[in-house]
C-alpha cells in the first residue's frame, strides 16, 4: 500500500483570508483564496486540483487498459471540468466532465470508446468520487 500526502493551511475569515496548499512530493505549492475560488482571482482552487488529479489518474488508467487489450497509446491527452455548486446550505461537486484525445495507432473509435469508458469506471480518482456524476468524451487523434 503507498500513502501519499498533502498540506493546506487557511488563514482568516473566508471572504478575506487567504490559504496556502502543497503537496507532501515538494511538486507543487500553491496559494488560494474565496477569489481564486468563485471569482477569477489569481492561485489555484481545490476543484482545479481535484481535476488534475482526475485527468491524470484517468490517463494512466487509460493507458493501462489499452496494454493489456495489446494497444500502445502515443499520448493520451485529457482534461476535466470540475463543476461547484449551491447546495443547501454549502456548496457541493454535481459533475466532473472528462474529455480525452488519445494517438492509439491500429485502434478504432468503438473499441476506443469502450475502453476508455473501462478506464473511467476503474480509474482510482473515478470511484473515490463515486457520488459524483462523471461524463466522458473519448476522441482519438486524426491519423495522418
Amino acid at each position: 500500500m503507498v500513502t501519499r500526502t498533502s498540506e493546506a493551511e487557511w488563514r482568516g475569515a473566508l471572504a478575506d483570508g487567504d490559504g496556502s496548499v502543497k503537496l507532501g512530493s515538494g511538486a507543487f505549492e500553491g496559494r488560494y483564496s474565496f477569489k481564486s475560488r468563485f471569482q477569477d482571482g489569481p492561485g489555484t482552487n481545490p476543484e482545479e486540483l481535484l481535476g488534475a488529479a482526475h485527468a491524470a489518474c484517468f490517463s494512466m488508467a487509460l493507458s493501462l487498459v489499452l496494454g493489456d487489450a495489446g494497444f500502445t497509446p502515443r499520448r493520451i491527452t485529457t482534461s476535466a471540468a470540475v463543476e461547484i455548486e449551491r447546495s443547501g446550505d454549502g456548496f457541493s461537486i454535481p459533475r466532473i466532465r472528462l474529455t480525452t484525445n488519445a494517438d492509439v495507432p491500429g485502434i478504432d473509435l468503438g473499441t476506443f470508446t469502450t475502453h476508455a469508458e473501462a478506464a473511467k469506471r476503474g480509474c482510482p480518482v473515478s470511484k473515490a468520487l463515486a457520488g459524483v456524476e462523471i461524463s466522458l468524451d473519448a476522441q482519438l487523434a486524426e491519423q495522418g
